[in-house]
């Protein structure tokens, strides 16, 4: 009885406050990240960007992240989670300063840059706060984790339901100014500070421990290292735009470093997977996040594009406080549950992909919504079940990497498909309208050929014309139709993830089932 209690209620008496303030911290996040969704097009109208631009200012919002839940998780345990809280306060109030100082009228490089470095600064506090959320959550529900994080993370589909419906009452109802709108997420800012203020944190097992960090790395190692050095180096080309050869030597200086710390341990084979594949879940799951009310904005009308989402993410809201009922009721474990929502992901994005009516979205983005709400979590408790050694770092790399790939990957890499494939279809249908409406700047993505975008004033201003010419129709019929294929091409990273997870699943059961491990019962694992 005594467990089930200490289970339920966790193991420090402001446990729950100290959950809900953490809910608080990512529904700011949450917020945040659900209006500026809502103003792409907000952007795009006032400073022509194109979709790879209006992509890389949204994955700002998620490299910013990584830096700070990664930086955040290594020294959280050494530092304390109150010294971060007020850190991540204070870059949640400067990054409005930041993005504000975007006006119309200005040069577009200058407006992209106070919007492009606004977003990374405003996620930079989100990974901060994270980076506390998560090994907080993690050591007070050690019985119930994957449960508690959960509802932990039910808090960024709640933040953008809110979000959703502050574009769609202030935006298109009310026709307010973008700035005040993004400006509204400092109200659950002020309100977590509120919640964090004067309270008593508890430790992580490694902590508790006195592990050091080189011995809390050692499961993460080289390999696991490895994957977020790339991420790292790629962020200093794309963002930091430094030559190639130094920003990989950039990443390289990390990994040995890393290497050092840890004593040359490869680290855990089963961690390096689970990384890979947190990438692949950050690239679908939150990158698709940042366009999705766009392309079905676009494919529908603006207004039921924030409809859907507002229903797609209170859906996912719902879902995230039935884990515990999901992997104790009917015994599927977090594992099993990750392969499953993996193949309703895949099959969600293909339905919407070809969705024609209002009704026929709900259903197509329900069984979406249905496949992307526990990925995130899950796969944060199957880190802190698996590898307790790491205290809060592994898992916060993790989110890191996440993030870095939403980033880097799937926010301008669905903003580069949108590019390309809207380009094809009307260069092959009417060439000289393609020439009329692209871009001067190209379209460009990892090493996929350049492309010429198609401008993103001239572009708004044919899918907002009240009366369409002739002209104007077929540049959007070609826009609905790559967005169309852009959603079929997102489908088939669930579709590889789906893969992964059944291994995983198969591995699990070779070696007697998924248990988690605690630090008194045995020592590191080294493959799980």
């Amino acid at each position: 009885m005594s467990n089930v209690q200490e289970s339920n209620n966790g193991i420090a008496p402001n446990a729950k406050r100290l959950l809900w303030a953490g809910f608080l911290a990512i529904l700011a996040a949450g917020i945040g990240f659900g209006i500026r969704g809502g103003i792409l097009a907000n952007w795009a109208a006032d400073f022509g960007f194109t979709g790879a631009q209006l992509g890389a200012i949204g994955g700002a919002g998620f490299t910013g992240f990584c830096f700070g839940i990664i930086i955040g998780g290594v020294i959280v345990d050494k530092i304390g989670y109150g010294k971060l809280v007020i850190a991540a306060f204070l870059f949640h109030v400067l990054s409005a300063f930041v993005t504000f100082a975007a006006t119309k009228g200005q040069a577009q490089e200058l407006a992209y840059n106070y919007l492009y470095w606004g977003t990374f600064i405003f996620a930079l506090a989100n990974g901060t706060l994270e980076a506390v959320a998560n090994p907080l959550v993690s050591t007070l529900f050690p019985k119930n984790r994957t449960h508690y994080l959960n509802i932990l993370h039910a808090s960024w589909p709640a933040g953008l339901v809110l979000g959703g419906l502050v574009g769609w009452i202030l935006g298109d109802g009310m026709h307010m100014s973008w700035k005040l709108q993004l400006g509204l997420f400092l109200v659950p800012t002020v309100l977590y500070g509120i919640a964090f203020f004067g309270q008593h944190f508890p430790k992580s097992e490694a902590s508790v421990k006195g592990l050091s960090i080189g011995e809390m790395l050692k499961e993460v190692g080289i390999l696991g290292s490895a994957v977020a050095c790339y991420l790292l180096a790629r962020f200093c080309m794309d963002a930091l735009k430094l030559p190639e050869m130094a920003s990989y030597g950039v990443g390289l200086a990390i990994l040995i470093s890393a290497a050092v710390l840890t004593r040359g341990s490869l680290g855990s084979i089963l961690l390096f997977v689970l990384f890979l594949t947190h990438a692949l879940v950050g690239a679908v799951e939150l990158g698709t996040d940042g366009w999705i009310q766009n392309i079905t904005g676009n494919i529908l009308t603006p207004a039921q594009g924030k409809i859907l989402f507002v229903f797609t993410s209170l859906l996912m809201f719902s879902l995230r406080f039935c884990a515990h009922f999901i992997e104790k009721n009917l015994k599927v474990s977090p594992v099993g549950l990750l392969v499953i929502c993996a193949v309703l992901a895949a099959i969600g994005l293909q339905l919407v992909s070809g969705i024609q009516t209002f009704v026929g979205a709900m259903i197509a983005l329900a069984v979406y919504a249905l496949g992307k709400t526990f990925f995130w979590p899950t796969m944060l408790a199957v880190v802190g079940d698996r590898f307790p050694r790491t205290g809060a770092i592994a898992m916060s790399i993790m989110g890191g990497i996440g993030m870095m790939s939403a980033g880097l990957i799937g926010g301008p890499g669905l903003g580069y498909a949108k590019d390309r494939f809207n380009t094809e279809h009307l260069n092959a249908t009417a060439p000289a309208l393609y020439e009329q409406y692209k871009a001067v700047a190209p379209s460009k993505f990892l090493f996929l050929k350049e492309v010429s975008a198609l401008d993103g004033t001239k572009l708004s201003e044919a899918q907002t014309a009240v009366s369409k010419t002739p002209e104007q129709q077929i540049v959007v019929d070609a826009s609905i139709t790559g967005d169309r294929k852009t959603l079929k091409a997102d489908s088939f990273i669930p579709a590889t993830m789906a893969a992964i997870y059944l291994l995983l699943l198969l591995y699990f059961k070779s070696i007697g089932g998924y248990k988690a491990v605690h630090l008194v019962e045995t020592s590191a694992p080294k493959a799980g």
